[in-house]
This record gives structure tokens, C-alpha cells and sequence, in this order.
């Protein structure tokens, strides 16, 4: 074929597919391209014009990092530890509790009958406006104790032929799914106001590690549950089934034959679930003062009376995105490797 490359394609359609790719390469790295030189400017440099080229166009300084190190940006270390704490701690939970959710997913056939869904909401509402306006609870203590009564009351009358449609896997899994449709503003709004209810117990949630921990599970389970469906199901179930003959507990089997089998899907879900919780930003302004700030509150915080100080926000923001590179060269070295084809030889 006379002009024609391997694929089909003309030399001037190779050529243009390329011309645009390029293109688009070019615009998506220009925004990173211009952190980078910014971070690297002086204050005079950034508000006296646009600059692009180091050495040419302006002399690079160290002096907005300098800033960082010293502390005159912010506790920025301290801010950069609780990221890390937090962002490890949630992703590694997450995965752990998304990816037994998933496994039993596939494994196990599940039957929820709308109606006992109906029940749980019917008695959790009912229970907690009884305890709160006619036993003289407090809104915390009523949402405690209506709330678990609704679920055991619920689980029972799952087991009942109530009328009504019946919610196999699939929908448990869309519902999983769709708890990501929210506006997140809705949710942080309502956690805030959760977490003041409990905090008026005792149990102090706002600007804590474990209330800032467990709204990032609770956010990153979604995404765990619909990634590791996938991983699990490429699995052979022959293997589990030889192990079941040997009579070994449904436990063994998954941590000691699933889990293995599945450790790249494992390892990719957590750094994926890690780059959400790391660059998440609502929730950390609702449920944080100082103590636990993240490094996303600290960037976004990096004015002064003058306005925003460009030069400062771009050395924090390179400092808090190095290690999500990192990351993203792994999962893209694994993913050339074959190694996230979720094919199990």
C-alpha cells in the first residue's frame, strides 16, 4: 500500500494525529511548566510582568523555598506531616475495608429487600425525632441510639418476604458508586454539624486525626469498592474452590490466596485512593482549625494584604505535588509493565 502506514492511516493523517497530540501535550504541561518557573521568581518578578525562560527572562532564586523551610509561609512541615499521616492512614483503611466490601461483591449473592431499606429510614428518622423531642435526648445521644436500633430492627426484617422489589449485587454496588454523586458541599456541611453534636459529648471530631481519618474513608470507599470488583473478578474462582475441598475458612482463603493474587490491584487502589485524600480540599476546610491543617489549606492560604502571593502558592504547590508525581510514574510504569491488566496466569 503505496502511502499508507501500518494502521490504515495516510502520512499526512500520521502527521496531524501527531501535530495534535503534541498540541495537547503542550497545553496540558504548560500549567505545570508555569508552576515551576514561578516558584522560582521574586516577588518583583511575578507582579512586574510575565517572565517565562530562567536565566533569560529573570534570575531564579531559592528564596520563596528558603521561606517554606523557615516557617515564615506557615508551618509547613507540620502541615506536610499530617497530609502524610492522614493520607496513608485513610488510603490504607479504605483499601482494606473497600476491598473486602468488593471481594464479597463478587463471591457472595446478596438479597436487600427494599422494603427493610424503607424501615431503616422510616425508624432512624422516626427514632431520633422520639429521642430528641419527646424523651429529652440531645441530638447526638438520639442520633446514637435511633440509628442502631433502625439497622438491627432493619437486618431482621431483611430476612422477612416483605412485598416489594428485591436489590441484588449490581444495585449494591451502584449505590456504592453513587454515594460520589453528592455535591460535596452537602456532605462536609452535614459532617461539620455531625461532628459539633458529638464533640458536645466529649468526643472531639473537628481538627482531629480520627475525625479527619474517617471522612476521608468514608469518601474514598466508593472508588475502592468499584476498583477492586474488577481485580477480584479476573481472579479464578477454581482456586478458591480447590481450597474450600481442603475445607480451609472463607478468611484463609482471602488473605492468604486472594489477597497475594491481587496485590498490584491492591497496591494501585492505594496509591490512587492516596492522590484523592491527598489533594482533597473541602472537607479539610469544614473539619479542620490548625492542629490537623492539610497541605491543600496551606497552599490556598498563601496571601497577605497585597493579594495573592503567587510565588509562595507555586513553591508550596511544587513541594505538595512531587510526591503525586512520583506516584503517577509508578502507576504508569506498572500499568506499561502489564502488571494492572487485572489478567491472573
Amino acid at each position: 500500500m503505496s502511502g499508507q502506514g501500518l494502521t490504515g492511516l495516510s502520512t499526512w493523517s500520521r502527521r496531524l494525529i501527531a501535530a495534535g497530540v503534541l498540541a495537547w501535550c503542550l497545553i496540558t504541561a504548560f500549567p505545570l511548566y508555569w508552576v515551576v518557573v514561578t516558584a522560582f521568581k521574586t516577588p518583583p518578578g511575578v507582579v512586574g510582568g510575565p517572565t517565562y525562560i530562567p536565566f533569560v527572562d529573570f534570575t531564579p532564586t531559592l528564596q520563596p523555598f528558603i521561606d517554606l523551610y523557615q516557617g515564615i509561609r506557615g508551618e509547613f512541615f507540620h502541615t506536610f506531616l499530617n497530609s502524610t499521616i492522614v493520607g496513608l492512614s485513610a488510603a490504607a483503611i479504605a483499601t482494606a475495608i473497600g476491598a473486602m466490601a468488593a471481594y464479597a461483591l463478587v463471591r457472595f449473592e446478596f438479597k436487600v429487600r427494599f422494603g427493610a431499606g424503607l424501615i431503616f429510614f422510616l425508624l432512624a428518622l422516626g427514632g431520633y425525632l422520639l429521642f430528641n423531642n419527646n424523651l429529652g435526648f440531645t441530638r447526638a445521644q438520639a442520633l446514637l441510639l435511633a440509628f442502631p436500633i433502625a439497622l438491627v430492627v432493619a437486618i431482621v426484617a431483611n430476612r422477612l418476604p416483605l412485598p416489594g422489589p428485591i436489590l441484588g449485587n449490581e444495585d449494591i454496588l451502584f449505590w456504592f458508586v453513587s454515594q460520589r454523586m453528592f455535591p460535596p458541599i452537602v456532605t462536609a456541611f452535614a459532617l461539620y454539624l455531625l461532628y459539633s453534636e458529638i464533640g458536645r459529648l466529649g468526643f472531639q471530631l473537628i481538627d482531629s486525626f480520627v475525625g479527619l481519618t474517617l471522612c476521608y474513608v468514608a469518601f474514598s470507599l466508593p472508588i475502592v469498592v468499584w476498583l477492586m470488583r474488577d481485580f477480584f473478578e479476573a481472579i479464578p474462582i477454581e482456586v478458591e474452590e480447590a481450597a474450600m475441598v481442603d475445607n480451609v475458612p472463607s478468611w484463609r482463603i482471602f488473605l492468604g490466596i486472594v489477597v497475594p493474587m491481587s496485590m498490584n490491584g491492591l497496591l494501585a487502589t492505594f496509591m490512587i485512593t492516596l492522590a484523592f485524600v491527598w489533594n482533597e480540599f473541602l472537607f479539610a476546610l469544614f473539619l479542620t482549625n490548625s492542629k490537623w491543617q492539610t497541605l491543600p489549606i496551606l497552599v490556598a492560604g498563601q496571601n497577605s494584604q497585597r493579594g495573592d502571593e503567587w510565588w509562595a502558592i507555586s513553591a508550596a504547590a511544587l513541594v505538595a505535588i512531587v510526591p503525586m508525581m512520583i506516584m503517577a510514574g509508578l502507576l504508569s510504569r506498572m500499568m506499561r509493565s502489564g502488571l494492572l491488566l487485572g489478567a491472573i496466569k
